[in-house]
């Protein structure tokens, strides 16, 4: 099958590894499946260590819940950017630890307050269910697959957020004005969620002409003003005068673009942000941590070593 091929079947089908599918098509989707495999384990080092930090039982629990699906659905989208035939898991996890793996841009800023945790568990995450539920309909099918699962728990991981913001925006004036203040640090971050302006993406054309992509940026970014400015306003958060949001009078939303920093962006994207490096850091030293237990269970596929099965009464 040509790259035309796909292009023309893309849409009424999906393709699985069974096909006979251009390198084209097979970097493209590798490169878009390893990227939001390396966000989800990137999310889950954000707000791991809030699972000592959370001020109660239940919520030290609940990120402990949300910490391990996070790092499930990393491991089930690099399984599915494998089947791509393009790079093994254990290079995408080395590119990720060196530093040459890309992931989304909020997830390269620290967050160390309990009052920032619904600005991305909330926000961020309710940006990505939207993202995620379009790729449901991807032209890879072992992607479209994997968001079935990963959206239903995304799900959960918002109404978790929303529970916290709730907590939090109904609680003392002084939570409520670091609420809003982190709010007014994040705000922006999460407009740039959805990636770069149509006209400044260098992959969405080609990613939609194939059916790995149903929506744009500007789309999903749009959509997301829809339903959260007034989520945003319900639970007595101010909306921040930068960038500016224009409401067009009939329950739509569309941000300034050029007020977004742009700059800052694309330096982030490509890990060169100073607040990068300890993130990807603290994903090396991880890595590294569990390398023996990665070593020993090689060692024992090599040898035969294993455990031995007990046989069956």
């Amino acid at each position: 099958m040509n790259i035309e091929e796909v292009k023309q079947q893309a849409g009424p089908r999906e393709f699985s590894p069974r096909d006979d599918l251009p390198r084209e098509y097979r970097e493209a989707a590798t490169r878009m499946l390893e990227f939001h495999a390396n966000s989800e384990i990137m999310g889950a080092y954000l707000e791991r260590p809030f699972i000592r930090k959370a001020p109660s039982l239940e919520r030290k629990m609940a990120f402990s819940a949300k910490t391990q699906d996070e790092i499930g659905h990393g491991q089930m989208l690099y399984r599915a950017a494998e089947s791509l035939g393009i790079k093994t898991r254990d290079e995408m996890l080395a590119d990720l630890a060196n530093g040459d793996g890309k992931f989304l841009n909020c997830f390269h800023y620290p967050m160390e307050r309990y009052v920032e945790t619904p600005m991305i568990a909330f926000f961020v995450d309710g940006a990505a269910m939207r993202r995620q539920a379009t790729l449901k309909s991807s032209s890879w099918e072992p992607y479209a697959h994997a968001m079935d699962k990963i959206c239903f728990e995304e799900g959960m991981h918002v109404k978790h957020g929303e529970s916290i913001l709730r907590e939090l925006m109904s609680g003392s004036k002084k939570e409520q004005e670091m609420t809003q203040e982190a709010f007014e640090e994040w705000w922006p971050r999460i407009l740039q969620f959805f990636g770069p302006t149509d006209d400044q993406s260098t992959h969405h054309d080609f990613a939609e002409q194939v059916g790995l992509k149903t929506k744009s940026n500007d789309e999903l970014r749009n959509a997301f003003l829809n339903t959260y400015m007034p989520k945003a306003e319900k639970y007595g958060l101010e909306i921040p005068d930068e960038p500016r949001i224009r409401d067009n009078g009939d329950g739509t939303y569309e941000v300034v673009e050029d007020d977004l920093d742009w700059e800052e962006f694309f330096t982030v994207s490509k890990n060169e942000y100073e607040g990068s490096k300890q993130q990807i850091d603290s994903r090396a030293r991880a890595q590294e941590a569990v390398q023996w237990v990665r070593d020993m269970l090689d060692g024992q596929a090599t040898t035969g070593d294993g455990p031995t099965p007990q046989a069956a009464d």
